[in-house]
């Protein structure tokens, strides 16, 4: 039932929603007047190109580069994507490199006992050393087919009694099996149908997946992550942030890999172009104005909100008890919050800028203005722009609910023993009712596993806080949940009285059928559980109607701009052109790339401090290592989250680099592509060699990625190198 304090608020919404389609009468201000100069850029939505919709015209326009299928289809089958990150092949023995923190939690999770492998670094001297990584995987994309014709077809004979959701993942699921049945001598098939233009379109991506992946060399953190979380978004920088890997076959051998990339003597200089090949994550680009001040004013916000939170709280056990932070992996759980953090810092800035919003507010204008001037598409989408805007009208009634309820049921962020009394509401209330129901909410209950005690408490009294800030101290749900208590009085009690605190308590109620509305975990779950589950089945309805809205939209879309403006990122290979440049900051320049000697001169200058300080083997490097080396460079490539680990390639594709970070200025590219100070960072291929060579003694890996000759081991490969 809604409150009516809930009720007056929807029609108070109802009202401006009302009030907003009435035409302004009132005579701009000058802070209007200026915005209404700003103009859309040809670039606003970006240059993550996919594949089958290659921007061949605008290539031979700027670059006068004509590339071929062949150098698509060895640019496609060279790339990989890794989880949450991207690799590619370097050798066509199967070798492959990304980044060091894409790997990071991996190195931790393969250390042996009495091994630190996350700080001492890792480098398997023969191929009987190289360690295999434990459920990891690569995607290699062998194929594409575009569906957009199969799946609006099949969409017109949709049931009007079947539920949309429904449908469509009925229908893809149709897809997905014919395409299964085209593949069938494929070994590990990956078929994942992607939607391109929010929907607009439809591409089936077809993925041989490879899962015997081995370690071959990881930095030592220090240097991967050097700089910490201070240089983290920012450039200039001195990191060392590459690792490599190898991809065995079924039968336990190297993987034959003749598509690869070659790699750079030359490596770049200044105004050089070059190709970022990976799997950017997601992009919000094409979201309308209306959808990007709602994200600016909530769904961001309340994000970036729940991020500083949990950072605090992580961060505090861990100093409170390492050993426990240690076995959880904590570390890398901190580095990656602080990580999204920062991210979406940079997203609630770009999103507050008015300029930003401005400049996107021209485009659409344009966009609308192509609509209305096409009778067919006016007929068909001319109302979408103004429906998804009603709707965020509707789903800021949910602002409160949604900073309360963020992450509830993240195995993450979220407390164990409200995530254990959600499942177990939904347990007892399932109980005797519906069979089905209650064994998928007996299972999920189960399988929340605990949480040290001094974790658990605090991310506990962290949720009740939240919940009692968001809602109001006055809510009905707050008063029944606090009953009067601080949330660390409520949080104790919670932990000292329920069986929920523990998984092994809370199984054994489960199995003997103890499990009650009476114990207080349950409780205190049942008091919220109302509020939260009708935020849910409302939320969920409005994002639903939100998403058929925006595949009109993008429908209207690919129809005004075709292929000239890329879909959003959609974690799918992609390609995206730059030119390697310098930028002015903060009153200076931002050089193309650094070298080794600014990574020598920040451990010096920062006197120790832990995030610039260097492992011992660097404080006196060899004599031959030349400090002269290019360390990391940037460009103006597209990129974003996702695309870490991505090739850096020439025209000839040839590796010069590895994506693995953009700059604060190129933080709004979640939003909008601002080439003229936003740039991503890449580490040099050329410092990879040299370190491998002077600093780590790595023959066999300088061997493979410089010549393409595999040798099992370090000695092997020094007589090669000998006899050359």
């Amino acid at each position: 039932m809604i409150s009516s304090n809930r009720y007056s608020q929807i029609l108070t919404a109802l009202a401006v929603l009302v009030l907003s389609s009435v035409p302004a009468i009132a005579t701009a201000t000058p802070e209007h007047a200026v915005a209404d100069t700003i103009k859309a850029g040809r670039f606003d939505n970006g240059k993550m190109w996919a594949f089958e919709y290659p921007p061949l015209d605008y290539l031979a326009e700027t670059y006068d580069f004509t590339p071929d299928d062949a150098w698509f289809e060895r640019a496609r089958l060279s790339v990989l994507r890794i989880p949450g990150c991207s690799a590619s092949f370097i050798s066509p023995t199967g070798l492959v490199v990304t980044n060091h923190h894409c790997v990071r939690a991996r190195v931790s999770a393969i250390s042996e006992p009495g091994e630190n492998l996350l700080d001492n670094g890792f480098y398997a001297r023969s191929l009987g050393e190289e360690r295999r990584i434990p459920g990891y995987y690569a995607d290699q994309l062998i194929a594409i087919e575009d569906i957009t014709d199969e799946v609006d077809e099949a969409m017109t004979r949709i049931d009007e009694s079947a539920t949309l959701g429904n449908s469509r993942k009925e229908i893809l699921e149709e897809i997905e099996a014919r395409i299964r049945s085209a593949h069938q001598d494929v070994s590990n098939l990956q078929v994942q149908i992607i939607p391109l233009y929010n929907g607009g379109r439809h591409s089936a991506y077809v993925f041989r997946r490879y899962t015997d992946v081995r370690l071959v060399f990881a930095v030592e953190l220090q240097l991967g992550f050097f700089g910490g979380d201070g240089d983290n978004f920012t450039y200039p920088r001195y990191a060392l942030d590459f690792s490599f890997l190898r991809i065995y076959g079924e039968d336990g051998t190297p993987l034959e890999s003749p598509n690869h990339f070659g790699f750079s003597d030359a490596g770049v200089e200044e105004g050089d172009l070059i190709f970022v090949i990976g799997n950017p994550g997601s992009t919000s680009r094409q979201a309308t104005v209306s959808q990007l001040e709602f994200f600016r004013d909530v769904s961001v916000d309340h994000t970036l909100g729940t991020l500083n939170r949990r950072l605090i709280e992580f961060r505090a056990f861990y100093d409170e008890d390492p050993v426990s932070g240690e076995a959880l992996n904590l570390r890398n759980t901190i580095f990656s919050i602080s990580n999204s953090q920062k991210a979406f810092t940079g997203r609630d800035e770009a999103l507050k800028d008015p300029m930003l919003i401005a400049r996107r507010a021209d485009g659409e204008r344009q966009f609308r203005a192509s609509i209305e001037a096409d009778l067919e598409l006016n007929a068909r989408f001319g109302h979408a722009l103004d429906d998804i805007a009603a709707i965020q009208v509707e789903k800021r009634v949910f602002g409160s609910e949604y900073g309360a309820f963020r992450y509830i049921e993240s195995s993450l962020f979220s407390s164990a023993t409200i995530r254990r009394g959600i499942q177990a509401v939904r347990y007892l209330r399932a109980a005797g009712v519906d069979s089905a129901a209650a064994a998928s909410a007996s299972r999920s209950l189960m399988a929340v596993q605990d949480r040290p005690e001094g974790l658990e408490r605090r991310l506990l009294k962290a949720r009740l806080d939240e919940i009692s800030n968001f809602l109001g101290e006055d809510d009905a749900s707050v008063r029944a949940m606090m009953r009067g208590l601080t949330a660390a009085e409520r949080t104790s009690r919670i932990l000292s009285s329920s069986v929920l605190a523990n998984a092994e308590r809370t199984r054994d109620a489960v199995d003997r059928g103890t499990l009650s509305a009476s114990d207080p975990g349950v409780a205190l779950v049942e008091a919220f559980f109302d509020s939260y589950d009708q935020f849910m089945i409302g939320f969920d309805r409005l994002l639903a109607r939100e998403r058929e809205l925006q595949g009109q939209i993008g429908k209207a879309r690919f129809a005004v701009y075709g292929v000239t403006v890329p879909s959003d990122a959609t974690f799918s290979p992609r390609f995206t052109d730059g030119i390697v440049k310098g930028y002015s900051y903060n009153g200076t320049l931002a050089p193309p790339y650094t070298t080794l000697y600014g990574l020598m001169d920040h451990f010096y200058s920062y006197g120790g401090h832990p995030d610039w300080t260097l492992p011992a083997k660097w404080r006196n490097p060899p004599a031959d290592l030349q400090l002269g080396t290019p360390l990391n460079f940037v460009s103006t490539s597209d990129t974003i989250g996702g695309n870490s680990g991505s090739p850096a390639v020439t025209r000839n594709l040839e590796i010069v680099g590895l994506n693995f970070d953009r700059n604060i200025e190129g933080l709004s590219r979640d939003y909008i592509y601002l080439p003229d100070r936003g740039r991503n960072i890449m580490v040099d291929m050329r410092a990879v060699k040299e370190t491998l060579d002077k600093v780590y003694d790595a023959d066999r890996i300088v061997l493979e990625l410089t010549t393409g000759t595999m040798a099992e081991t370090e000695e092997a490969a020094d007589a090669i190198q000998d006899r050359n």
